[in-house]
């Protein structure tokens, strides 16, 4: 999903962010992985793409983590 690059003549990078779509449900919160961010070369934006988008909860944008496994469905995190 992230690493895609729809633009050829881009090179391909890592995203800076990924985006998360959080719902809660009781004391639990559920995180999917809905789209990854990356920063702008002046610095002063970034560009989204997202993949869903999501008509309830909240998006929000954490630094990738290099060892976590790619799981589209991660329960308990908050």
């Amino acid at each position: 999903m992230a690493r895609e690059n729809s633009n050829p003549t881009q090179a391909l990078n890592a995203p800076d962010y990924m985006a998360w779509h959080v719902t809660q449900k009781g004391e639990k919160s559920y995180w999917n992985k809905v789209g990854a961010a990356w920063a702008h070369k002046d610095g002063k934006g970034y560009t989204l793409q997202l993949e869903t988008c999501p008509i309830n909860g909240r998006i929000v944008l954490r630094l990738p983590l290099e060892d976590a496994p790619q799981a589209d469905n991660e329960a308990g995190r908050s």
